[in-house]
Protein backbone atom coordinates (compact mmCIF):
# COMPACT_ATOMS: atom_id res chain seq x y z
CA UNK A 1 0.00 0.00 0.00
CA UNK A 2 2.78 2.61 0.72
CA UNK A 3 4.21 1.54 -2.33
CA UNK A 4 1.33 2.32 -4.40
CA UNK A 5 0.83 5.85 -2.59
CA UNK A 6 4.71 6.74 -3.07
CA UNK A 7 4.83 5.52 -6.92
CA UNK A 8 1.61 8.16 -7.16
CA UNK A 9 3.34 10.99 -5.81
CA UNK A 10 6.39 9.61 -7.26
CA UNK A 11 4.76 10.32 -10.97
CA UNK A 12 2.70 13.84 -9.76
CA UNK A 13 5.34 15.20 -8.47
CA UNK A 14 7.35 14.53 -11.98
CA UNK A 15 4.19 16.17 -13.94
CA UNK A 16 4.68 19.19 -11.92
CA UNK A 17 8.66 18.88 -12.26
CA UNK A 18 8.60 18.54 -16.32
CA UNK A 19 5.54 21.02 -16.74
CA UNK A 20 7.98 23.75 -14.28
CA UNK A 21 10.88 22.38 -16.60
CA UNK A 22 9.49 23.22 -19.80
CA UNK A 23 8.16 25.90 -18.72
CA UNK A 24 11.82 27.38 -17.75
CA UNK A 25 13.61 25.68 -20.91
CA UNK A 26 11.63 27.35 -23.10
CA UNK A 27 11.76 30.87 -21.03
CA UNK A 28 15.80 30.67 -20.24
CA UNK A 29 16.25 30.13 -24.51
CA UNK A 30 14.16 33.14 -25.26
CA UNK A 31 15.87 35.02 -22.50
CA UNK A 32 19.07 34.11 -23.69
CA UNK A 33 17.90 35.50 -27.34
CA UNK A 34 16.94 38.72 -25.68
CA UNK A 35 20.14 39.09 -23.86
CA UNK A 36 21.70 38.20 -27.47
CA UNK A 37 19.97 40.17 -29.75
CA UNK A 38 18.17 43.10 -27.56
CA UNK A 39 15.11 42.56 -28.53
CA UNK A 40 13.02 39.37 -29.32
CA UNK A 41 10.58 39.35 -32.28
CA UNK A 42 10.67 36.63 -34.72
CA UNK A 43 7.87 35.83 -37.16
CA UNK A 44 7.21 31.96 -37.11
CA UNK A 45 4.22 32.49 -39.77
CA UNK A 46 1.33 34.20 -40.56
CA UNK A 47 -0.48 33.21 -37.19
CA UNK A 48 2.33 33.00 -34.36
CA UNK A 49 5.09 34.88 -33.72
CA UNK A 50 7.75 35.09 -30.76
CA UNK A 51 7.71 38.56 -29.38
CA UNK A 52 9.06 38.72 -25.40
CA UNK A 53 7.14 41.18 -23.00
CA UNK A 54 7.40 41.21 -19.46
CA UNK A 55 4.12 40.79 -17.47
CA UNK A 56 3.80 42.44 -14.07
CA UNK A 57 0.59 41.88 -13.48
CA UNK A 58 -1.58 38.64 -13.11
CA UNK A 59 -3.29 36.96 -16.25
CA UNK A 60 -3.07 38.80 -19.01
CA UNK A 61 -1.22 42.01 -17.66
CA UNK A 62 -4.54 42.68 -14.82
CA UNK A 63 -3.36 44.25 -11.62
CA UNK A 64 -0.23 45.83 -13.01
CA UNK A 65 0.70 48.38 -10.84
CA UNK A 66 4.82 49.87 -10.69
CA UNK A 67 4.18 50.12 -6.70
CA UNK A 68 6.02 47.29 -5.14
CA UNK A 69 3.52 47.29 -2.08
CA UNK A 70 0.86 46.30 -5.01
CA UNK A 71 3.00 43.78 -6.28
CA UNK A 72 4.36 42.33 -3.40
CA UNK A 73 0.50 42.25 -2.18
CA UNK A 74 -0.78 40.18 -5.24
CA UNK A 75 2.00 38.07 -5.58
CA UNK A 76 1.21 37.46 -1.47
CA UNK A 77 -2.62 36.43 -3.49
CA UNK A 78 -0.89 34.48 -5.78
CA UNK A 79 1.17 32.09 -3.29
CA UNK A 80 -1.81 31.24 -0.93
CA UNK A 81 -4.00 30.85 -4.33
CA UNK A 82 -1.11 28.06 -5.17
CA UNK A 83 -1.40 26.41 -1.55
CA UNK A 84 -4.96 26.23 -2.23
CA UNK A 85 -4.24 24.15 -5.48
CA UNK A 86 -1.95 22.14 -3.64
CA UNK A 87 -4.54 20.96 -0.73
CA UNK A 88 -7.01 20.36 -3.56
CA UNK A 89 -4.92 18.00 -5.68
CA UNK A 90 -4.02 16.14 -2.06
CA UNK A 91 -8.06 16.40 -1.88
CA UNK A 92 -9.28 15.22 -4.72
CA UNK A 93 -8.50 11.80 -7.63
CA UNK A 94 -8.61 11.09 -11.09
CA UNK A 95 -9.05 13.48 -13.82
CA UNK A 96 -9.40 16.50 -11.26
CA UNK A 97 -6.34 16.03 -9.66
CA UNK A 98 -4.94 15.77 -12.79
CA UNK A 99 -6.39 19.06 -14.20
CA UNK A 100 -5.21 20.87 -10.78
CA UNK A 101 -1.95 19.17 -11.11
CA UNK A 102 -1.48 21.27 -14.52
CA UNK A 103 -2.78 24.49 -13.16
CA UNK A 104 -0.03 23.84 -10.42
CA UNK A 105 2.63 23.21 -12.35
CA UNK A 106 2.37 26.51 -14.67
CA UNK A 107 1.62 28.20 -11.77
CA UNK A 108 4.75 27.65 -10.04
CA UNK A 109 6.62 28.86 -13.39
CA UNK A 110 4.82 31.70 -13.35
CA UNK A 111 5.21 32.14 -9.73
CA UNK A 112 8.77 31.69 -9.75
CA UNK A 113 9.27 34.27 -12.45
CA UNK A 114 7.30 36.78 -9.99
CA UNK A 115 9.65 36.01 -7.34
CA UNK A 116 13.01 36.00 -9.91
CA UNK A 117 12.27 38.58 -11.49
CA UNK A 118 9.53 40.49 -10.72
CA UNK A 119 7.49 39.63 -14.22
CA UNK A 120 6.81 37.19 -16.00
CA UNK A 121 8.11 36.82 -19.71
CA UNK A 122 5.72 36.27 -22.25
CA UNK A 123 6.66 35.51 -25.65
CA UNK A 124 4.27 33.42 -27.76
CA UNK A 125 2.03 35.94 -29.95
CA UNK A 126 -0.85 34.49 -31.61
CA UNK A 127 -2.76 36.57 -34.33
CA UNK A 128 -5.10 36.69 -37.11
CA UNK A 129 -4.07 39.36 -39.30
CA UNK A 130 -3.76 42.44 -36.71
CA UNK A 131 -6.09 40.68 -34.15
CA UNK A 132 -3.71 39.86 -31.60
CA UNK A 133 -4.43 37.16 -28.82
CA UNK A 134 -2.83 37.72 -25.05
CA UNK A 135 0.49 37.15 -25.24
CA UNK A 136 1.20 33.91 -23.28
CA UNK A 137 3.84 31.53 -21.76
CA UNK A 138 4.62 27.47 -21.52
CA UNK A 139 3.07 28.03 -18.03
CA UNK A 140 0.37 29.66 -19.39
CA UNK A 141 -0.79 26.68 -21.76
CA UNK A 142 -0.80 24.69 -19.17
CA UNK A 143 -2.75 26.54 -16.63
CA UNK A 144 -5.73 27.52 -19.51
CA UNK A 145 -5.48 23.64 -20.19
CA UNK A 146 -6.28 22.72 -16.44
CA UNK A 147 -8.63 25.34 -16.02
CA UNK A 148 -10.73 23.85 -18.80
CA UNK A 149 -10.51 20.20 -17.99
CA UNK A 150 -11.96 21.39 -14.83
CA UNK A 151 -14.80 23.64 -16.44
CA UNK A 152 -15.69 20.30 -18.21
CA UNK A 153 -15.89 17.72 -14.97
CA UNK A 154 -18.16 21.12 -13.32
CA UNK A 155 -20.17 21.20 -16.66
CA UNK A 156 -20.41 17.66 -16.64
CA UNK A 157 -20.94 16.72 -12.73
CA UNK A 158 -23.90 19.68 -13.27
CA UNK A 159 -25.32 18.08 -16.47
CA UNK A 160 -25.34 14.53 -14.34
CA UNK A 161 -27.07 16.28 -11.42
Amino acid sequence: MKRIIFKSFFLKSLAVFLIFFLDRITKIYILEIAELENIVDIHINSYLDIYLIWNKGIAFGLLFSDKDIIYNLVSLIIFLVIVVILLMIYNSKGFKQNSLILVFGGSLGNFFDRIYYKAVPDFIDIHVGNYHWFIFNVADIFITFGIMCLILIEIKKKKND
